[in-house]
């Protein structure tokens, strides 16, 4: 058994990427919390849905940005790129489906969402291979 020792979230790059991935996350959570109403009649789908998913990205900017300017174990920052892959796999979901009452250009914003969080997937997945 090997003992675990707290280390920088990552390499400074990787830390770009986890402040990055939160800064997006909470820009999106401001959001969808101050003008839900607006994005429902522009997108489509329920204010209500915009409210809860951007109390939702509070939470997890909160968390990302903790990681990122923190010494938490490396299996923290894997638990994000793992709630990143849902995240991703949940848009290309509700794109396909319609499942959230999206009109077209909402189903676009899911899925140009669903690029931007699959990249940063991608970027902090390598971060923390290289550590």
């Amino acid at each position: 058994m090997t003992a675990t020792t707290a280390t920088p979230a990552t390499t400074s790059t990787g830390r770009v990427w986890f402040a990055a991935d939160a800064a997006v996350a909470g820009a999106n959570a401001a959001a969808y919390l101050l003008v839900g109403t607006q994005l429902a009649d522009l997108l489509g789908g329920s204010a209500d849905t915009y409210r809860w998913a951007g109390g939702f990205l509070v939470a997890f900017a909160l968390g990302v940005a903790v990681y990122a300017r923190s010494t938490m174990p490396a299996a923290a920052g894997w638990a994000i790129v793992v709630a990143n892959v849902l995240w991703v796999i949940g848009s290309l979901e509700v794109a396909a489906t319609g499942a959230l009452g999206l009109d077209g250009p909402g189903r676009g914003w899911v899925l140009a969402q669903a690029v931007v969080v699959g990249v940063f997937a991608v970027l902090q997945g390598r971060s923390l291979r290289r550590r």
